[in-house]
């Protein structure tokens, strides 16, 4: 199942485990997929004498991963392949104390410190990208604290457990029994999230971690790494803080206009990112949310979730933007139910199904294309007089049979039934109103700044831009803007990374004037 070259690169990643593994499997040799899941994990233990494989005869579909003949309470309902095949990969690094992904001794704490017992489920397709991320996030919190209990399942193999439950997007995570999380997040949202739900011990030292830095950069995406770059390119001590690296680059599946890069995808562009990042002496502080910013005696004092506390001369702000929301009535409601913000992870819900898609720039058209593939009916709805994408994906859009562009359009209200079965759209040339009954809607109407947290230290726009001038500095001396969450226009990633840049040099600047 697995090449043999593949197989060597196994081998190397594996040539440094401490324990034993082992890859406990429940199955009926009568389900149609038994002999896919067991050649897969066979060939996955050939590749370390640390790790094996034990076969049960069971009703179920499933496998465990034991160490050292204990539960790791780490399970798989389904088969790791695709994008999860690295979920196992990792689960087994994980719990051998190794991995990349395993976050820093701050983040550490405040997951063991999390109350339990804690069950967790994540419903998955292979075709997701972001479900990955979810599913290694909690398989880590669970090495992590022995009160926790992890289990990945596919939707698509337990089509009948996913019906029932009415699920439409993923990834979509329960703690015991009750639904917490839809779609893409985070390593620290997740942990806030199970923070809030189960509480966290208390821990002996209630004194927050300080620290100082020269500059601190908060958000990591391509202005907040070219910022901190080019910070510790001039000698400072710099800190990024960021909930990953990469940010909202990483959900953008194909890169094609980053100059002398023909192209990528932002999987790919964020960990390079990452990589050229970690070839400077700059504190990578991920899982971080930032709470609120002052200023004290001079300085600028962070503080994030959690208790930690950042203390510096110069702050640059490059948190970027998110998903809008249609924030009409009945949207919250059926997110995860008919509702979703990505169709490369969600449009396999929907494969037959009528679907519309709210917006007319270029997420949104290329949304329309890549769903007219899987879906029998593509509705895209315009609120203005014209659609605002590239022209050739006008063309391509218009040019297929089962999408329909309706203009002039706007969205009023999400109709479901315990999951969506139709949106209430308004012409807004002739008031009417009416309902287009359909199995579920795609919302691509653009990017809104993350900027909340500092909108009372610094000026923003109506949008909740972050004002800056033409050297990205804000209404506060000392605090920087760059990217996506500031009112420079046209959010792309090349022009982010210049800002960034740009707002570093501005406070360097700035710092050999005696201004901060």
């Amino acid at each position: 199942m697995l090449d043999s070259s593949f197989k060597e690169q196994l081998r190397s990643i594996f040539s440094e485990l401490k324990n034993q593994y082992t890859l406990n499997i429940t199955a009926s040799d009568q389900h149609e997929s038994y002999r896919e899941l067991v050649d897969l994990l066979d060939d996955v233990a050939s590749c370390s004498d640390n790790i094996s494989c034990q076969i049960n005869k069971g009703e179920g579909f499933e496998f465990s991963l034991l160490k050292n003949g204990e539960d790791t309470r780490i399970k798989f309902r389904g088969i790791p392949n695709g994008h999860e095949f690295t979920s196992l990969l990792l689960a087994i690094l994980n719990s051998d104390g190794k991995g990349k992904n395993i976050p820093d001794e701050f983040v550490v704490s405040r997951v063991k410190a999390l109350r339990g017992p804690i069950h967790l489920t994540t419903y998955v397709s292979l075709t997701c990208t972001n479900c990955p991320d979810i599913v290694q996030a909690l398989n880590v919190m669970t090495t992590l604290n022995a009160e926790i209990y992890h289990e990945m399942v596919d939707g698509a193999i337990n089509q009948e457990e996913v019906d029932a439950l009415k699920l439409q997007g993923v990834p979509a995570i329960f703690a015991d029994g009750k639904l917490i999380h839809v779609g893409r997040g985070e390593f620290g949202e997740l942990l806030s999230k199970l923070e809030d739900q189960y509480g966290s011990r208390e821990v002996a030292d209630n004194n927050p971690t300080v620290r100082e830095y020269d500059v601190a950069v908060i958000g990591g995406g391509p202005a907040g790494v070219a910022a901190s770059i080019y910070s510790a390119r001039k000698g400072l001590k710099v800190a990024l803080l960021a909930e990953r690296i990469g940010g909202q680059v990483k959900e953008t599946v194909g890169i094609e206009n980053l100059i002398s890069v023909t192209k990528t995808t932002g999987e790919e562009l964020s960990n390079n990112l990452k990589v050229h990042l970690q070839d400077y002496p700059v504190d990578i502080l991920e899982h971080r949310k930032v709470e609120k910013v002052e200023l004290i005696d001079g300085k600028k004092s962070i503080s994030v979730v959690g208790g930690e506390k950042i203390i510096t001369t110069a702050v640059i702000i490059a948190t970027g933007a998110s998903w809008r929301k249609l924030n009409v009535p009945g949207e919250s409601d059926y997110i995860g139910k008919g509702v979703a913000f990505c169709p490369h992870c969600d449009g396999p819900f929907y494969k037959g199904k009528d679907v519309a898609v709210v917006g007319g720039g270029n997420s949104g058209v290329e949304a329309a294309i890549d769903l007219a593939g899987i879906c029998t009916k593509v509705t895209l709805f315009e609120y203005a007089e014209e659609l605002k994408a590239d022209k050739i994906l006008q063309e391509k859009a218009r040019s297929l049979p089962n999408v329909e562009i309706i203009l002039n359009t706007q969205t009023t209200e999400v109709i479901g039934d315990e999951k969506v079965t139709g949106i209430k759209v308004k012409d807004r040339t002739t008031g009417e109103e009416r309902i287009v009954n359909l199995n579920g809607i795609f919302v691509q109407i653009g990017l809104a700044p993350n900027s909340s947290v500092f909108k009372d230290l610094v000026d923003v726009n109506r949008f909740g831009e972050i004002a800056i001038d033409t050297h990205c500095r804000t209404s506060i001396p000392g605090v920087y803007a760059a990217g996506d969450v500031t009112t420079v226009p046209f959010k792309q990633i090349i022009i982010a990374m210049g800002e960034g840049a740009k707002a570093s040099l501005s406070a360097f600047e700035d710092r050999m004037r005696g201004v901060i």
